[in-house]
């Protein structure tokens, strides 16, 4: 009997000439359970040797070496890590420490994939054309009140002298306003910080948080015009059987890579 091929399924999207961004699915690879099938995150509870096998599934769909496949162990923070030619540089338990505690890197490297991992939180791709430039943002419900998006801006600013104005931005699969249940400990949060509170929340038998139009309103403030984001509009609880949801499947799940490629 021949082995079945697998080949991770991904979500493309449009976001400039030269450069591939994308999120995973569950689907083309060989973790099981709540993991599978396609997980690269290694700090979730899948096997070693799943993910692995999709890594290395990952690098071929991507053109790029493993030691290029890069994501930070994240911690829910505002930290940022600018990947350059000198970290290359580094030995393998250097890099791993400067992805510790990070929630978002950057570079202007090609054949670099730069991801963050998710599972009901917020993925932001955003990408600078004129320096051909790129940021993969994890921005969880603690990072959005933090203004995450906030920090990567002026981060790129500061590093590859972009200009907001000409940034693109897609807003990842992640949970929706109809899913996303909270106490009023976090809806006061979300207020002390500032948010229109009319605009992102609503009351059904709990407060309920529009994260989508949380990070719209984030990219517009730094500077981003609204034209030039994209929503992919995908509910994770609510699609859980093709995107991880850990609050559908639980904190021991996979988890959605959503990254960025430049050529």
């Amino acid at each position: 009997m021949r082995k079945k091929m697998l080949e991770p399924q991904l979500l493309y999207y449009k976001i400039g000439e030269g450069v591939t961004a994308f999120s995973t699915t569950r689907h083309g690879g060989y973790s099981a359970g709540s993991h599978g099938e396609f997980n690269v995150n290694r700090y979730c509870g899948d096997t070693s040797e799943s993910v692995a096998k999709n890594r290395a599934l990952l690098c071929k769909a991507l053109s790029v070496s493993d030691d290029h496949l890069l994501m930070p162990h994240q911690v829910h923070g505002t930290g940022i890590t600018q990947i350059g030619r000198t970290f290359f540089l580094l030995s393998e338990e250097a890099r791993q420490a400067a992805l510790e505690g990070i929630d978002a890197l950057m570079t202007n490297l090609p054949g670099v994939c730069i991801g963050v991992s998710t599972a009901d939180c917020i993925p932001i791709i955003i990408y600078d054309a004129e320096h051909h430039a790129a940021s993969v943002i994890h921005s969880g419900w603690r990072g959005t009140v933090a203004n995450i998006v906030e920090a990567a801006v002026a981060s790129m600013q500061r590093a590859y002298h972009s200009h907001p104005e000409a940034l693109r931005a897609v807003i990842g699969p992640g949970i929706s306003l109809d899913s996303f249940e909270v106490g009023d400990e976090v809806y006061e949060q979300f207020s002390e910080a500032g948010y229109p509170m009319e605009q992102i929340a609503r009351r059904y038998e709990k407060w309920h948080i529009d994260l989508w139009r949380c990070c719209q309103l984030q990219l517009e403030a730094a500077g981003i015009p609204a034209a030039q984001i994209q929503t992919a509009g995908i509910c994770t609880f609510q699609r859980s059987d093709d995107f991880f949801s850990a609050r559908r499947l639980s904190v021991d799940s996979g988890r959605i890579l959503t990254g960025v490629v430049l050529k």
